[in-house]
């Protein structure tokens, strides 16, 4: 499995989907996703990520701070930490509150708006992505506050557009069963919007996505995902990867912004949370599966890391 899958896989998403809009011109929404309206469809969750698919029409978008864009029918906006953003044919009107607006489905299904004036449609399909744990996550820390993806482009565009276009349509007709799929789709949608802005980044980036991109830190990524009970050395990684031990150490530093070890110790971290999270096991069975001799030393660096000691952590997350 590779490094990005199973980053993906620790911060265990969750997609779902919450809301069918139809807005006419003039029209202008204030949205931030609320833990409430997901509630029903994945149950709690630490974080949020929000999307937001054009089905039909035009709008615009704009997050605090930051310039205004525009989308079109086919494209779709993620926000991975959750930021609140303004979308609508005028960004200059008083904005109307998501959260007002939004009305629930009487047979508990989708959420809806239909807001505006007279003028030309644009539908949305709204979903989101539940994330158990995103402190120390390697990968959401790093995407910037919007991610935009059109669907129409790149190789996975066909099953994208036309699987979402269907779903999209089920939703519309109230068919059950289609809130699954798109939930599903949700998830699939994440991974290859995050895979096309790692391929836009330029080549002076720095982070993890930076990373994968480079031959020698993406080895030794892999090498530390598959062998997480090892003992590594950077002397023994630069080996693998076929480097000196300062070369290795000074691109894995330059390209992640942290040394090979802190790194690896870090995903250790993460790999035991989501132990803690989603299994009974015993903190020593947890230890030793993250490569730790004792229980003693595995709680002091979990501790470190979380600030909780790991028997906390887990009840307050399981």
């Amino acid at each position: 499995m590779d490094a990005l899958s199973d980053v993906l896989r620790v911060a265990h998403l969750t997609g779902g989907v919450f809301l069918n809009a139809e807005f006419f011109e003039p029209w202008c929404v204030a949205a931030q996703l609320k833990a409430q309206y997901c509630a029903p469809f994945i149950g709690s969750t630490s974080h949020l990520i929000l999307y937001h698919y054009v089905v039909d029409g035009t709008l615009k978008v704009q997050v605090e701070g930051e310039e205004m864009f525009g989308l079109t029918a086919g494209e779709v906006v993620m926000f991975p930490h959750n930021d609140a953003h303004l979308l609508g044919s005028q960004l200059d009107l008083p904005p109307a509150l998501a959260s007002d607006v939004i009305v629930p489905s009487p047979n508990g299904g989708l959420y809806a708006i239909r807001l505006g004036g007279d003028g030309a449609r644009t539908r949305l399909v709204c979903g989101f992505l539940g994330c158990d744990s995103v402190e120390g996550n390697l990968l959401i820390s790093t995407l910037p506050r919007a991610l935009r993806l059109n669907v129409d482009e790149g190789s996975a565009a066909e099953w994208i557009r036309s699987t979402f276009q269907y779903a999209a349509d089920e939703v519309a007709s109230g068919r059950p069963g289609s809130e699954t799929v798109l939930a599903k789709l949700s998830e699939l949608l994440f991974v290859e919007t995050v895979r096309r802005y790692a391929d836009t980044l330029p080549e002076s980036e720095t982070g993890w996505l930076a990373g994968l991109r480079d031959h020698y830190v993406a080895r030794a990524l892999a090498l530390f995902h598959r062998d997480i009970t090892r003992s590594w050395t950077v002397d023994e990684l630069g080996r693998e990867v076929g480097l000196s031990r300062s070369a290795l150490a000074e691109r894995f530093t330059r390209l992640m912004g942290m040394a090979p070890m802190h790194y690896f110790a870090q995903w250790r971290m993460q790999v035991a949370a989501q132990e803690l999270r989603n299994s009974s096991a015993s903190l020593a069975k947890v230890a030793s599966t993250v490569g730790y001799e004792s229980e003693a030393a595995f709680s002091r660096a979990f501790k470190k890391a979380f600030r909780t000691a790991p028997a906390t952590w887990r009840r307050l997350h399981s």
